[in-house]
């Protein structure tokens, strides 16, 4: 029972030390989401925090949130947009550009536990704000 508790102790000094050597090479990292930005967020939810290595932490695990969802959000985009060529095979298609829309967010966002809300008037259809000349529809 004492040799478990000792590899339990060590088990515990190694997570100790991987978690000070992390934070430590936060302090040579430069986010992606700048130190202020994660500060006036922080500080406009009450949080007041001095030590650069914490909002370092955040700035990341934001930047992640971020990544996944604009991954998600293609993802849905791609499966959207191969079901519609499905449906239209005798019909070429020309333009192969990826269109992101709000409901791909939406969905994405939603994956992740936010529910995202639009007015009815907004601009949603991949051929809004185009030339009508060059609509394809």
């Amino acid at each position: 029972m004492n040799q478990n508790h000792q590899q339990s102790s060590d088990g515990r000094h190694d997570d100790d030390a991987a978690l000070t050597e992390f934070l430590a090479s936060l302090m040579d990292y430069t986010p992606t989401i700048p130190d202020e930005l994660v500060e006036h967020y922080l500080a406009k939810s009450g949080f007041q925090c001095p030590d650069v290595r914490l909002i370092r932490l955040v700035a990341v695990a934001t930047q992640k949130f971020v990544s996944e969802v604009a991954n998600d959000a293609l993802q849905q985009c791609k499966a959207r947009q191969a079901a519609v060529v499905k449906d239209k095979r005798d019909k070429q298609q020309k333009d192969k550009r990826l269109i992101l829309t709000m409901e791909d967010l939406s969905k994405a966002l939603r994956e992740h536990g936010v529910n995202v809300k639009h007015q009815e008037y907004f601009a949603d259809s991949p051929s809004t704000g185009m030339d009508p000349a060059s609509r394809d529809e």
